[in-house]
């Protein structure tokens, strides 16, 4: 090969140029897996210690409805100014929010925690993808977000583990503090890159984008909305139906400004593309936080022992996500999408069915590996797709109001999720796991029907 030809030969996500950057971000990316899959683990052990199995899902919905605000604002905020900013402050809320999580003496300021730290998470998420977009040719975004979904690996092999050793050994406290001291080193690699990340102007060619008081006004709105459908088992019964009707209206309306025009009616192409990333993520998220639950309650695991679903379905995750980098464009982005949510259907039936027949507890560990290899298989086409029908001046609205949509579709199948669950009897009855999954289920179902409108055939 001439020299000339190594020379025009492009450089990878792990070149010199880009190493710090993807190996920080990759880093925070799998953090906040930890954290995830921790939390996810180790809740049951919380609620119970602190009197709270009532506010369940209300303490995984928390965050994802802050972190409305956080997208919303540091979307904007990044169109405006860049990532660099957006990425150092959101880290800073983040830890700030574990902290407060780790030091909780009660429910009241462990959900408080949870509120600031789900601010922090959802913001610095739009502000890495816009950074990726600045900082990388559009010819390494596919490696960069398979990446990110691989940076799940190492938290899907020890993180349930870990968290559940250290709250049955030590306190459940240690878990939310860790992840701080883990996130500073990650933090550093990245601020080398942060700080050549062109300006918007100099990278697009156009002015300062305004603020827009009136689209954060939307996010508050749509957070309470999520909120308030999560604490519908508060209130009497004839008041949480009409705080229900409320909630949702209220929901509808606020989400519309944040998402693409038509998202909410599935019009072909983006809009839809945003909606079914909310729909999967719905129908795998408001699913997985019950498996240890029911682990634990139903089958007697122990909570580093109930782990072992979610790692499975991480590592199934992980693994999609590269064997997906690695086939590029061999697989039709249509085709990926659908093999993704047929398996996390599969998933989901097998989950349903565990709790109603009995069945042992190691097939719906298997099939989850599976519902994860499908989540992994198709998560990083959203990103992709997303960026490539954006342009310079909305890359963050799109990416924020993927995550949006994202957040807000499990925050609502949340809600309904622990509703169900309140009303079948809770952890007493196998019914309302089955509930959970089976409202699982039939939002994925939902996925499979429209994702043909998400992404044209050719594409």
């Amino acid at each position: 090969m001439s020299d000339g030809a190594l020379s025009t030969r492009p450089e990878g996500v792990l070149s010199r140029r880009y190493l710090l950057a993807t190996l920080g971000m990759c880093a925070l990316i799998g953090i906040a897996a930890f954290e995830s899959l921790a939390v996810t683990t180790i809740m049951p052990i919380v609620s119970a210690d602190l009197d709270g199995e009532s506010l369940y899902s209300l303490s995984f919905a928390a965050p994802l409805a802050t972190g409305l605000v956080g997208m919303v604002v540091a979307g904007n905020w990044a169109d405006r100014s860049g990532p660099r900013v957006v990425v150092i402050a959101s880290m800073l809320l983040f830890a700030v929010g574990l902290l407060v999580v780790g030091a909780a003496p009660d429910m009241t300021v462990f959900l408080f925690g949870r509120l600031v730290q789900g601010l922090g998470s959802g913001a610095v998420i739009v502000g890495l993808y816009v950074m990726v977009a600045r900082l990388y040719p559009p010819a390494l975004h596919p490696s960069i977000f398979a990446g990110f979904a691989a940076a799940w690996v190492v938290p899907a092999l020890v993180g349930p583990l870990i968290a559940g050793l250290v709250a049955e050994s030590l306190s459940w406290h240690w878990v939310f503090v860790g992840a701080v001291v883990l996130a500073v080193p990650a933090f550093v690699m990245i601020l080398p890159s942060l700080r050549r990340v062109p300006p918007p102007d100099r990278a697009d060619g156009g002015g300062a984008v305004p603020w827009s008081p009136r689209r954060i006004l939307w996010a508050v709105g749509a957070a309470l909305g999520v909120l308030a459908l999560n604490l519908v088992d508060e209130f009497e019964p004839a008041v949480a139906v009409a705080v229900v009707v409320a909630a949702v209206v209220a929901l509808a309306i606020a989400l519309r400004p944040l998402l693409p025009p038509g998202t909410l009616r599935a019009r072909a192409g983006l809009p839809t593309l945003v909606l079914l990333r909310g729909l999967v993520g719905a129908a795998f998220l408001a699913s997985e936080v019950y498996i240890p639950y029911l682990l634990q309650d139903r089958y007697g695991f122990s909570s580093s022992a109930s782990g072992t679903a979610l790692t499975a379905g991480a590592l199934g995750w992980a693994l999609a996500s590269w064997s997906q980098g690695r086939l590029g464009e061999r697989v039709p982005q249509r085709t990926g999408i659908r093999i993704g949510i047929v398996l996390v259907l599969g998933g989901l039936v097998v989950a349903t069915l565990t709790p109603l027949l009995g069945l042992a507890p190691g097939a719906l560990i298997a099939t989850w590996t599976l519902a994860g290899f499908g989540m992994g298989f198709m998560y990083p086409r959203f990103s992709v797709l997303t960026l490539a029908l954006s342009t310079g001046s909305d890359r963050g609205f799109n990416s924020s109001a993927l995550t949006i949509s994202d957040s807000a579709g499990s925050a609502v199948a949340l809600a309904v999720a622990g509703g169900a669950f309140g009303l079948l009897g809770g952890a007493s009855s196998p019914y309302a796991f089955a509930a959970c999954f089976a409202i699982g289920s039939t939002v994925a179902l939902l996925a499979l029907v429209l994702s043909g409108r998400a992404v044209p055939r050719r594409t």
